[in-house]
């Protein structure tokens, strides 16, 4: 047996449960995954019913035109450069702060969570405040890494945390070299977490809006949004929002065909010691440059301009009365729709590890469709519902949470799945066969040890709504104002210096969240 085999096998349902075990995908479990994947694809339908109105000659005007090829090309670009230079990032960042003695590993460890509550759009700004001329696929490559990094670090750090470095020695005991341990063994124990990581950050990639418009880089998000401010309903936007379902889809295939069906759980508790840490020795000055140019990069630069410009604008920016009503509103809506989405998601992410299979995948993709589009396309599918059908809920709380809940179904999801991957399905099992209900078993066994995935989940939710932009101004009710909103509008009229509290207020609000969902990732690890 290698050492991969003892932790890696197909999952298969234990016999003296089977029974039992069955009878949970027809329970509401199954019926609630249905339903919220039918939810989610309301805005593809609504692309899809746009694109029936507008008949296929003026659909193909459209799409197969050199503008779109331009948009396509730029896109692709982002994803292919962005997704594998943050990958390895990640991953060298996560060992050298799980695995290796670098000086001060806990310190770098919070500094390469602490970009995630630096918004996308203030990492552009402070770019390009510093840097004027600063625009183009460079730019937009470097910006995209260093704000989105760490949706792969985390997942990958926490991991390591928690292997059981016992496969690992008798790896080495077989004479393999360290290289090779890591290669053979660690890394496809890996695998789960950084396509998971790598899936958000793609998903991001298509979805993004402020960052580009800083830089003045066109994407599809971006040419969409320009379409929807010229024509407002305009089937060339819904076209090309279209063409950006297809780049999502080609993203959920190709991570599905590589995460495979491998089981990542284990009864046992394995070796019940840490792994020891590999001395670096001679290369540790060089190592230590790594997270340090990191944390400067992603941290340093927001923080110095956002300060600069504090300093330029005086006690004159702080309007107190009209920050304050930003940031309580800002508040309520990104605990609600946090709340409500990582509720609305763990039926699905249950129905994906404990019963993977086509369908579950294909209803699973469902969810990430919805994560790829722009908050704008989300936000005109529930206008166009709403005063179509529910006139009653236009502009209201309910809405906006829907579209909340909508474009941020798959970080829940990405931490849920990972959270219920690693809770053995022996245990339900055996909560079952002891005479509990299934949802009562459920309950006792996997929901609660998958708690801290979902309080990760939570905070990933709400630090993309504290964030979020184009659906907030669409969908909310009159006089809302969040600090996204105020500081956008602050921005776009180019008075950096009004725009710098707002920049930093969310900065600071977001600071907690990042903190939690730090914790939470050590906790999932047993530290």
């Amino acid at each position: 047996m290698t050492p991969s085999s003892a932790e890696y096998h197909p999952s298969r349902p234990s016999t003296p449960a089977a029974a039992w075990s069955r009878l949970l995908p027809t329970s509401w479990i199954a019926v609630a995954a249905v339903l919220v994947s039918l939810f989610a694809l309301l805005p593809l339908g609504f692309i899809i019913w746009v694109a029936i109105q507008t008949g296929w000659t003026s659909v193909a005007q459209l799409v197969f035109r050199p503008r779109v090829g331009e948009l396509l090309v730029n896109t692709l670009s982002l994803v292919i450069l962005v997704v594998p230079i943050t990958a390895l990032l990640s991953v060298a960042l996560a060992w050298l702060t799980e695995r290796s003695d670098l000086p001060g590993a806990r310190f770098w460890s919070g500094l390469s969570v602490a970009p995630l509550a630096v918004p996308a759009f203030v990492h552009s700004y402070a770019w390009i405040t510093l840097f004027p001329s600063m625009h183009g696929l460079f730019a937009g490559v470097l910006i995209s890494v260093i704000a989105y990094f760490p949706f792969i670090y985390l997942p990958v750090a926490a991991t390591l945390r928690r292997l059981d470095p016992a496969l690992e020695d008798a790896a080495a005991s077989l004479g393999n070299t360290p290289w090779r341990v890591f290669l053979r063994v660690v890394l496809p124990q890996l695998k789960l977490a950084v396509l998971g990581g790598a899936l958000l950050v793609g998903l991001h990639l298509l979805a993004e809006y402020g960052l580009y418009v800083f830089i003045r880089f066109d994407t599809f998000t971006t040419a969409i949004v320009d379409q929807f401010q010229s024509t407002f309903n305009g089937p060339a936007a819904n076209m090309l929002a279209g063409v950006l379902v297809v780049c999502c889809l080609v993203l959920l295939a190709l991570e599905a065909m590589l995460r495979g069906g491998e089981r990542y759980a284990r009864v046992g508790s394995g070796a019940a010691r840490t792994a020891v840490r590999t001395s670096l020795g001679r290369a540790t000055v060089p190592c230590l440059a790594l997270p340090l140019i990191t944390a400067s990069l992603a941290l340093g630069v927001p923080f110095l301009t956002v300060g600069r410009w504090l300093v330029a604008g005086g006690a004159g920016v702080w309007n107190l009365d009209v920050i304050s009503l930003a940031l309580w509103q800002t508040l309520v809506l990104a605990l609600g729709g946090a709340l409500l989405t990582v509720a609305i998601a763990i039926p699905m992410a249950w129905l994906s590890i404990r019963r993977p299979g086509p369908l579950p995948r294909l209803l699973e993709s469902c969810n990430y469709i919805v994560g790829s589009l722009p908050g704008v396309v989300i936000a005109l599918a529930l206008v166009t519902v709403t005063v179509r059908v529910a006139m009653p809920l236009y502009q209201t709380v309910a809405t906006i949470l829907a579209a909340y809940a909508l474009m941020f179904l798959p970080r829940a999801l990405v931490s849920l799945r990972a959270s219920i991957a690693q809770a053995p399905v022996e245990l339900e099992q055996a909560a079952g066969s002891l005479g509990r209900s299934p949802l009562r078993a459920l309950w006792s066994t996997t929901v609660r040890l998958s708690a801290p995935g979902a309080a990760a989940g939570i905070a990933l939710v709400g630090l993309g709504i504290t964030n979020e932009l184009t659906a907030t101004q669409m969908l909310a009710p009159n006089g809302t104002r969040t600090l996204a909103m105020a500081f956008w509008a602050m921005s776009n009229e180019l008075d950096y210096a009004a725009a710098a509290p707002y920049a930093l207020i969310m900065v600071v609000m977001s600071l907690p969240l990042t903190w939690l969902l730090y914790v939470q990732s050590r906790r999932m690890a047993g530290r």
